[in-house]
């Protein structure tokens, strides 16, 4: 999978609650969440498919009707795999500043739906994500809401791993001061 390739296509509604696949996937993004709050990030890059593409396009607040609300040829982050485990191994040099002290999160997610897609292994997910962060003693804390919309691949040995997110942020202003923090 490319960094910019199309998703494949999703089959049928989305799949009941009580589906198997809903409920891994659904365990998927609670685990990926707990670990991140953790500040477990190694733990996280072992949740991640060595291809993985990981984007938040910028929004536009545009008229209506203009039949778009985000720039394909921007965004916040475009990453894979090996841009990620670079940010990772830097956040624990001296060289992270944006990062030090360490924000303290919280993700909470929810709205999770999950998708069959045209390709075998896979798993569409979507779900909203309200990121609490709160860094320092001194500013205000931040909060980040967005949508995310997850490609996840099985793994009969590993279960679910991330292959692609794309986030899809509420604001098209940033009221945070950086996006370190990973989404």
């Amino acid at each position: 999978m490319s960094l910019h390739q199309s998703e494949p296509t999703r089959v049928g509604t989305p799949l009941s609650f009580g589906d198997p696949a809903h409920h891994a996937a659904h365990q998927f993004l609670v685990e990926e969440a707990h670990v991140l709050d953790s500040r477990d990030l190694d733990g996280w890059l072992r949740m991640l498919c060595h291809d993985v593409t990981y984007r938040a396009p910028v929004r536009v607040t545009t008229a209506r009707g203009a039949a778009f609300d985000e720039l394909e040829t921007a965004s916040h982050f475009d990453e894979d795999y090996y841009s990620l485990r670079k940010r990772v191994e830097r956040f624990s040099t001296e060289h992270a500043w944006t990062e030090d002290p360490p924000s303290r999160t919280r993700h909470f997610v929810s709205n999770v739906r999950c998708f069959h897609v045209d390709e075998p292994g896979l798993l569409a997910v979507d779900s909203y994500l309200l990121l609490f962060r709160s860094r320092g003693d001194v500013r205000p804390p931040d909060l980040v809401s967005a949508g995310r919309h997850d490609l996840l691949r099985g793994d009969p040995e590993v279960g679910y791993q991330l292959a692609r997110r794309r986030i899809t942020l509420d604001e098209s202003v940033l009221r945070t001061q950086n996006l370190a923090v990973f989404l």
